[in-house]
């Protein structure tokens, strides 16, 4: 076998394309694609000149002119082109019907043509607009109807050719649709939630106003609780309901859409939480100072009327003030969350250490706790067996609050309900009251209070409270 010359090989393919010929080649190319421009440019100007001449405009005229016809039609054409774009602008519905019977698990029915947008891989996913999933169109809206989110419609246009006789709302608006309400303590913060992950991340770009939907339908007020929670968070809370605008559609000059609630990692969450119950505490003039002790383990009992309240709240309350005594520092408070305001249970949230309460919307309160506190959760006859996932969201975001929930307690005594089907029952359940099992309750009480005391001698000894209460501004301040 002769061994090939590689270099050689290489040598002999170069040299059968010799310099001078490649040169030529390029000349040629060159010269052959002038000459075809050229060419096009003077059937151009003879195509306009046959044009000019056979209508009213004289070639004189079209000299003397030649600076302004160009101008004239360029306008005339980019007008055009805008009118087609406003007329091609199309509404959609705002929920789509095909997906509705199960809206909460993959494509939603809120503006289900849209795909999500994740920005990090440990927030919630949402839309924004003008984006480049949007190809840079606005988000348009035309949504007044409160009782059927199908009867309300979205279009996406571009800022030179929105839709006709559409207002243009300036800067930044948050827009939030959710399942269930914005009235709801539990649904309320977790609607809002997302927002405040958004707005921190976006250097505290807060929103000239809010739009609300509950399953498409537009709700024009949040709960009083709920929105005193965005406000201490975010800013001054403006629901817009349209009202001003008439029947004609209004497009957002930035828009933040979420339409998830949840689907926050848990790291992730717990910064927001974190900050979410700095602003409030700030918001509300709590210092380091009025929270107290560091080693004293502080328990208050959040206490509600009529459903699911205690049958005897006497009886109750005495069990755990008898437990506390025995542990070394340890308060108890016995308090009503409506018969507070919001800064009053932000105040009292920001001094307890152990919270025991019925299964409630009071309960919201527990992530402005200081993290790694502890939660004790009470249900009537009938909730374990009925009430389904939704009686552990308390669980749900006590986890995502960087709390300690320490076990519910379902009250074993009450009539049962004798229907088969689930529906009828949920009310009866719901409404009950709660008994009390004091062995129970006892036992319970201790082991949870000498947790707390350990706890909080141990973050003691390594310097304080994490986080600690106005050690450092919050974020946004």
């Amino acid at each position: 076998m002769v061994p090939v010359n590689t270099k050689s090989s290489s040598t002999q393919r170069t040299s059968s394309f010799p310099a001078h010929s490649t040169n030529r080649s390029v000349c040629f190319l060159a010269i052959t694609f002038i000459t075809l421009l050229l060419l096009l440019f003077l059937l151009q100007i003879e195509t306009l000149k046959s044009s000019l001449s056979s209508s009213s405009f004289s070639w004189p005229f079209f000299q003397l002119h030649m600076d302004e016809s160009p101008c004239h039609d360029a306008t005339a054409e980019l007008n055009r082109t805008r009118s087609i774009l406003r007329d091609l602008v199309t509404f959609l519905p705002l929920k789509d019907v095909r997906v509705s019977e199960n809206p909460r698990s993959g494509r939603t029915w809120f503006m289900s043509s849209m795909n999500d947008t994740f920005e990090a891989d440990d927030d919630a996913q949402h839309l924004y607009f003008p984006s480049q999933a949007s190809n840079g169109r606005l988000l348009c809206l035309s949504a007044r109807d409160v009782s059927d989110g199908a009867k309300n419609s979205y279009a996406l246009a571009w800022r030179e050719a929105l839709p006709r006789d559409a207002t243009l709302l300036p800067g930044l608006t948050f827009i939030s649709d959710t399942y269930y309400d914005h009235g709801n303590l539990w649904h309320g913060i977790s609607a809002i939630t997302p927002f405040v992950s958004w707005y921190q991340r976006k250097q505290c770009a807060a929103p000239d106003r809010w739009v609300l939907f509950h399953r498409g339908e537009l709700r024009t007020r949040m709960g009083g609780w709920v929105q005193a929670v965005a406000e201490a968070a975010i800013g001054e809370v403006r629901i817009e309901d349209f009202k001003e605008y008439g029947d004609r559609p209004s497009c957002f000059e930035q828009a933040a859409v979420f339409r998830y609630e949840g689907a926050m990692k848990k790291t992730r969450k717990r910064q927001v939480y974190d900050m979410m119950r700095c602003k409030a505490r700030s918001r509300c003039g709590v210092t380091a100072e009025a929270v107290g002790s560091k080693v004293a383990v502080r328990m208050t009992l959040l206490l509600r009327p009529g459903s699911r309240s205690f049958k005897n709240e006497s009886a109750v309350i005495r069990i755990f003030e008898r437990e506390c005594e025995k542990v070394d520092g340890c308060t108890v408070k016995v308090a009503w969350s409506n018969k507070m305001t919001f800064c009053d249970q932000v105040k009292l949230m920001s001094e307890t250490d152990v919270v025991a309460s019925p299964h409630g919307a009071q309960l919201a309160n527990l992530f402005l706790m200081d993290r790694n506190s502890s939660i004790m959760e009470f249900y009537p006859r009938g909730w374990r067996e009925r009430a389904g996932a939704g009686q552990y969201v308390f669980r749900w975001m006590a986890d995502g609050a960087g709390m300690r929930h320490k076990g519910s307690w379902w009250d074993p005594q009450g009539e049962e309900c004798e229907s088969t089907d689930k529906t009828p029952c949920i009310p009866l359940y719901k409404n009950r009251q709660i008994g009390h099992d004091e062995v129970y309750f006892a036992g319970w009480a201790a082991k949870v209070l000498a947790e707390a005391k350990e706890h909080k001698l141990k973050e003691a000894s390594y310097g304080g409270r994490s986080p600690e209460v106005g050690s450092t501004p919050c974020p946004c301040s």
